[in-house]
């Protein structure tokens, strides 16, 4: 039976950016990154402590998945500590950190405009 989600994919134009930002700015780490068809690499990143990964990949005919909002959600212990350590990093934010009644949460971008949101309790 299923046990888990292995990994998400997040679409992107250029591999190379992307792997940059997710390894030096976000903290990932490479798992794979090997060839695969004409021009593209699989590229699949781990997250610290996260069973959970990430595949910089954008299948064929999907190209107009880039920069649009990824459904999900990055989890961390406190997003105002993380937004700060990531905005300092260059990460950038559409805001500061905003308090709901289920918890807290930022939303960033990676370097081809997808936007993804950080969240805590």
């Amino acid at each position: 039976m299923i046990k888990q989600l292995k990994f998400v994919s997040i679409p992107t134009r250029d591999q190379d950016a992307a792997l940059a930002f997710w390894t030096e700015k976000m903290g990932f780490r490479v798992a794979t990154d090997q060839p695969m068809g004409p021009g593209q690499r699989w590229i699949e990143l781990s997250i610290p402590g996260a069973q959970t990964g990430i595949v910089l990949f954008t299948p064929e005919g999907q190209e107009d998945r880039v920069g649009t909002f990824f459904n999900g959600s990055f989890a961390c212990d406190d997003v105002e500590y993380s937004y700060k350590q990531l905005s300092a990093r260059g990460v950038e934010f559409e805001g500061p950190p905003e308090k709901q009644p289920w918890g807290t949460y930022a939303k960033f971008k990676d370097p081809d405009g997808n936007s993804f949101v950080l969240s805590s309790r």
